[in-house]
């Protein structure tokens, strides 16, 4: 997986910087867990990051037990302190060498991790052996397509960046069908994750997200001031508004034997 979150400081702004209201939070965990074939699944999160959904799901899904992996010693410490739960058992490794047996999970998550695994056919494989047969996957992403975060509004260069390296939905999908998933569906979804635009700002300050790293410093720096103006611009005109994210959402199923 991609080494980029070894980097103690990504991983420590990375919590701050991405968190999203609670709300926002159980929505996407009530979809998540809609796919899980069975009450009480067990699930494995690949690239859990800071563990905020591995940690959601072990609450909000009675009875679920969790398997969080990450290469990220950084991002792992982090989850550790911020997100520890005893239903959860954080596990450093690989997308392509996951720590588990076969047939463990009946829910897999992979969640804004897809662009960063170099070899997504392997790592689907890896899935189709640690999944049980009727199993599912879910993979929440941005296809390449469809770069359409808010960030770009202010940061246009990154758009380009990032089409090189997001995955569009047919490569995804072809890795997955290749390991024995069927795809089940694709669809999008969006929740708020910001009162406004300063609250926005506010988060992004310390540059928390992988895509930031591609920006000099003098670029980052103008993509905030942009920010700040609309902020302003947007308090005069009566207030600030939500500020939505949304992401694909894939969903391949493990046939049963």
């Amino acid at each position: 997986m991609n080494r980029i979150y070894d980097d103690k400081r990504l991983a420590g702004a990375y919590e701050h910087g991405n968190e999203m209201p609670e709300a926002s939070l159980r929505a996407w965990v009530a979809l998540i867990a809609s796919y899980a074939p069975r009450p009480a699944p067990a699930v494995i999160e690949v690239g859990a990051g800071t563990g905020v959904f591995s940690a959601a799901l072990a609450r909000w899904v009675p009875g679920s037990e969790v398997v969080a992996v990450d290469a990220s010693a950084a991002m792992l410490a982090e989850a550790r302190r911020h997100h520890s739960h005893p239903t959860v058992r954080y596990l450093s490794g690989e997308a392509e060498a996951l720590p588990a047996a076969a047939d463990c999970f009946d829910l897999a998550l992979l969640s804004r991790v897809v662009h960063h695994i170099p070899d997504r056919a392997r790592a689907a494989r890896e899935l189709a052996r640690v999944v049980r047969g009727g199993g599912r996957v879910v993979v929440r992403t941005t296809f390449r397509e469809r770069l359409d975060a808010v960030v770009y509004d202010y940061w246009p260069q990154l758009r380009a960046l990032d089409a090189q390296r997001f995955p569009g939905r047919a490569e995804v999908v072809s890795d997955f069908l290749a390991a024995g998933f069927d795809l089940e569906s694709v669809g999008s979804f969006a929740q708020p994750v910001a009162a406004g635009l300063a609250d926005y700002r506010a988060r992004l300050t310390h540059a928390p997200q992988s895509k930031f790293t591609q920006l000099t410093d003098a670029q980052f720096a103008r993509g905030l001031a942009r920010m700040e103006a609309a902020a302003a611009a947007e308090a005069a005109a009566g207030g600030p508004r939500p500020v939505l994210e949304r992401y694909d959402v894939a969903v391949f199923a493990l046939p049963s034997p």
